[in-house]
């Protein structure tokens, strides 16, 4: 279990903190906590997120549950560098959709006495690590891997199923696009999506043939 650190004001460099899970597994709950921690330390705080996420405001990080703190929406991870310089505490919410230079962003503001916290999915919804998210847990002091509840066996769910057909990598969702699986049933869930496709591919085979004979 992570036991938030001290700074030791003897102590030049900072550290990273990961916090990685699946949708609907708290992250960005854990996130908001940490940081209004520091805020009430009286530490500066800055706190940023992709432009892309929309989801519930512009320019809030919001948890599923309406938890929100303000945050700074950016294009790039670069531009976290720039406008984190005279902060003591960084952090970034869906680090999953930035580029893979967040990496190099952490780390060089660790190395400048910053402590830098991080949230994002581990995985995407095909069950294959997600984007830079996998450099930043390897490089972390503090990895916090958080769990949903399966939707369909009430155990703890680590893959995030996406209920719809769209294919694109980045779709921002809530519960009607993506639901919270067990190991077991998330692999039965893909099973049941890749038998459906088998189907339907059989059936326009027939289709055509039945044209091509008639």
């Amino acid at each position: 279990m992570f036991l938030e650190n001290t700074v030791n004001p003897k102590e030049q460099f900072g550290w990273i903190e990961v916090i990685a899970g699946s949708m609907f597994s708290g992250k960005t709950e854990e996130l908001i906590r940490r940081l209004k921690r520091a805020q009430f330390a009286k530490l500066k705080v800055e706190i940023f997120k992709p432009m892309v996420d929309t989801r519930y405001d512009d320019e809030m990080v919001v948890s599923h549950d309406a938890n929100e703190i303000r945050s700074t929406p950016v294009p790039a991870a670069a531009n976290i560098r720039i406008l984190a310089d005279t902060c003591d505490v960084i952090g970034i919410d869906e680090a999953q959709f930035f580029d893979d230079e967040i990496v190099t962003v952490c780390n060089d503001l660790a190395n400048k006495g910053v402590r830098v916290i991080i949230a994002g999915l581990d995985m995407d919804f095909k069950g294959k690590p997600f984007g830079p998210m996998p450099a930043l847990m390897a490089t972390a002091e503090y990895v916090t891997k958080v769990h949903a509840i399966c939707t369909r066996t009430g155990n703890l769910a680590n893959y995030s199923f996406r209920k719809s057909n769209n294919d694109k990598l980045v779709m921002l969702g809530e519960v009607n696009e993506y639901e919270p699986l067990s190991r077991g049933a998330y692999y039965k869930a893909m099973l049941k999506e890749q038998v459906k496709t088998m189907d339907v591919k059989s059936e326009e085979i027939n289709t055509l043939k039945k044209k091509q004979n008639g």
